[in-house]
């Protein structure tokens, strides 16, 4: 199967490097490519891509908020967005996965860290770039826009996932994959996957970046400091 990329990114030379080195792959083609936000969600709607690499900062309507329009849209709901950006960590990083990225990598991250983010992403898993600092973004989650703590409506949700579906939430927001979890837990990776699907179906999650989004907003998962 074939994965379908967007490019979003308002520099034309950038977007021509990523094209060049996707259409490279032979499970992966660019199927269109976007100047703007606009016209990346039009461009969405139009080619129904599996991966949109979002630029988060163009001019007009930016990455942050493309994202925000796509995530929303259920005719969307298969695509996932991968933010692209000059800054490992920052608030507008935050924003994003709020808004409902799938993750996100810095422009500096190597050819074959890009690669592996939209395989990644495709099937639903990613997270963080692996150049990131997970501590660093559970602080900015967990601090939230206004420094208020958890967020109330995300922890009244969590009562709706069985005792073990939040023990495999904690994992998750982790960042271990279901073999890691399966024997942390000492289950199967099908009943991990299981639990996964049935928390992320209980509170509208796309994927496991926004399991981890509602894990530390909702003061499940507390940010280590260290």
């Amino acid at each position: 199967m074939t994965i379908r990329v967007l490019l979003a990114d308002d520099q034309a030379l950038l977007r021509s490097a990523f094209r060049v080195l996707v259409d490279s792959e032979p499970d992966m083609e660019v199927v269109g490519e976007a100047a703007d936000g606009a016209q990346a969600v039009r461009l969405a709607k139009e080619h129904g891509p599996d991966v949109v690499l979002m630029d988060i900062r163009m001019p007009g309507t930016d990455g942050l908020a493309a994202t925000r329009l796509i995530s929303a849209d259920p005719a969307l709901a298969q695509v996932r967005v991968v933010i692209l950006t000059t800054f490992e960590v920052d608030d507008y990083v935050v924003q994003a996965l709020r808004a409902g990225a799938s993750g996100f990598l810095g422009k500096g991250s190597e050819p074959e860290e890009l690669l592996s983010a939209i395989r990644v992403a495709a099937g639903g898993e990613a997270l963080l770039s692996p150049a990131a600092t997970k501590g660093l973004i559970a602080r900015f989650l967990a601090r939230g826009d206004d420094g208020d703590g958890p967020d109330p409506a995300r922890s009244e949700r969590l009562g709706t996932l069985t005792g073990r579906e939040r023990e495999v939430l904690v994992q998750v927001a982790g960042g271990h994959s279901n073999d890691e979890i399966a024997e942390r837990l000492e289950v199967s990776p099908l009943t991990v996957k299981t639990h996964v699907n049935r928390a992320m179906a209980k509170l509208g999650a796309r994927d496991r970046a926004q399991l981890v989004v509602i894990a530390y907003e909702s003061g499940l998962v507390r940010p280590r400091m260290d």
